[in-house]
């Protein structure tokens, strides 16, 4: 998967989001630099439930698409990750997920 500007993961990520049609405060976003080890693992997200990730092209770019979607209403909390966070996620939230 190609890495893509802050933008372009803000837009990927959002229209799956709409096209869940919940709120989006029901979604949690964030950043990892494994996005499958932070979604499955620590979040205990189901693989066949709503969750999407997208690389970015830098940890800096991660982070500013991370501040936009918890700009656009999303759950989370930024400021976590790493240099080595490029990846940005975001799931919608249950009672067996993990925030």
């Amino acid at each position: 998967m190609a890495s893509l500007t802050a933008q372009g993961v803000v837009d990927e990520i959002a229209a799956h989001i709409r096209k869940q049609g919940g709120n989006t405060a029901s979604w949690y976003a964030g950043i990892a630099a494994n996005a499958e080890q932070r979604v499955f693992g620590d979040h205990n997200v189901p693989r066949d439930h709503w969750w999407i990730y997208r690389p970015a092209g830098s940890s800096a770019a991660a982070r500013s698409a991370e501040k936009a979607l918890l700009a656009w209403g999303c759950d989370g909390g930024g400021g976590g990750g790493d240099v080595n966070s490029v990846y940005v996620y975001a799931y919608l939230k249950t009672s067996t997920t993990r925030e």
